[in-house]
């Protein structure tokens, strides 16, 4: 692993969480990124290190160089602070307290299969994107 680079745990199988991913690659003009699926070894070996608890987070989580980790609608925020031309919104968004931008996360994690569908398996990466994959 890189340890300059901030990682995006994802659930792998969810297809809003995956079209997050690409919407995320597609903007990370700094290549500040790399993504693992929240399944995988070495997404389930990165959340037992930090102990968080996948039962109650499982769709994304920002882990960042050293000790750090976000969770829910944080992470989504701070992602979205380090994506050209996303700085200011998250920002904004930031001011809301935690536990009511959770309420919303919550809201659309817990419906994110119905609404938008999940797959058989975890994506695969084309070539040009498998060295940004963990």
């Amino acid at each position: 692993m890189e340890k300059n680079k901030q990682i995006i745990l994802f659930d792998g199988v969810c297809n809003l969480c995956n079209n997050a991913v690409q919407f995320v690659i597609q903007r990370d003009k700094k290549d500040v990124f790399r993504y693992a699926a929240l399944q995988s070894e070495i997404g389930q070996q990165l959340t037992k290190e930090r102990g968080i608890d996948t039962s109650k987070v499982d769709s994304i989580i920002l882990i960042d160089p050293g000790t750090a980790y976000y969770t829910k609608s944080t992470a989504a925020l701070e992602i979205g602070k380090q994506l050209s031309g996303y700085k200011g919104i998250s920002s904004v968004f930031a001011w809301i307290p935690s536990p009511i931008r959770d309420i919303v996360y919550d809201f659309i994690a817990r419906n994110r299969y119905n609404w938008y569908g999940k797959k058989d398996q975890c994506m695969i990466p084309t070539p040009e994107l498998k060295a940004k994959f963990l």
